[in-house]
């Protein structure tokens, strides 16, 4: 039996795709045999449902993996702004650590999936109150990194200075992938290529431009080493 594995999925900014990524990464390791977990510990943007507030991206990847959990267990903290984490968790009066949502998360790893994913919010260094980011949750938790870059004009500068903030915080990078949410994007072959050659960890994936695709769909498109 392989050793379970567990990803901290971050990305270049905000509404680069990390979900959809995440659910592909998922249907991908499904495919290859694995039982699957995802937490997405705090997030922003929810909608107030008959059994409280949800997250669309906490219910995708819900939706995705093979392991049967209660929503608050892959979303514990789902605040209703869509704004930025911690102005939201604020305005609710809710009051969220990086030792609560490592907890957390380390409860849903020791479940001992064959792959379990922790998503992130926004980029690398997005806050989760006024002293501490998410990137110190990965840091608690010193889990590999799997960044996703959004392909659009600003992609290189944004992934060079994510990657060079991720091995400054003395985490490894187990790859990245490519997702082009930019249908129209100037130059787009050349900006890939020049991540190719300037990111010395491997691609994991390009992705190209989809309307509202899967994680079957987006499976397809990865190249991962499970």
């Amino acid at each position: 039996m392989k050793q379970p594995l567990s990803y901290f999925v971050t990305g270049t900014d905000t509404d680069v795709g990390k979900t959809r990524i995440g659910c592909g990464i998922l249907e991908y390791a499904k495919q290859h045999g694995l039982s699957t977990a995802a937490v997405k510990p705090m997030a922003a943007g929810c909608e107030l449902t008959d059994e409280g507030f949800k997250n669309e991206d906490a219910l995708e990847l819900i939706e995705a993996m093979t392991l049967s959990l209660p929503y608050s267990e892959v979303n514990p903290f789902a605040l209703e702004p869509a704004i930025a984490p911690h102005i939201a968790a604020e305005q609710a009066g809710v009051e969220v650590s990086a030792r609560q949502l490592t907890n957390h998360c380390q409860k849903i790893i020791d479940l001992k999936s064959g792959i379990t994913l922790v998503e992130g919010a926004g980029g690398w260094r997005v806050p989760i109150n006024r002293t501490e980011t998410f990137a110190d949750v990965a840091k608690m938790l010193n889990l590999p990194v799997i960044l996703v870059v959004s392909m659009r004009l600003g992609c290189i500068n944004h992934a060079m200075l994510s990657l060079e903030a991720i091995r400054a915080d003395g985490l490894s990078v187990v790859g990245w992938v490519a997702n082009r949410v930019d249908a129209e994007m100037s130059c787009y072959q050349e900006n890939l290529e020049t991540l190719k050659r300037q990111i010395p960890e491997p691609c994991l994936g390009v992705v190209p431009h989809l309307e509202n695709p899967d994680g079957k769909e987006i499976a397809r498109y990865l190249n991962i080493e499970l």
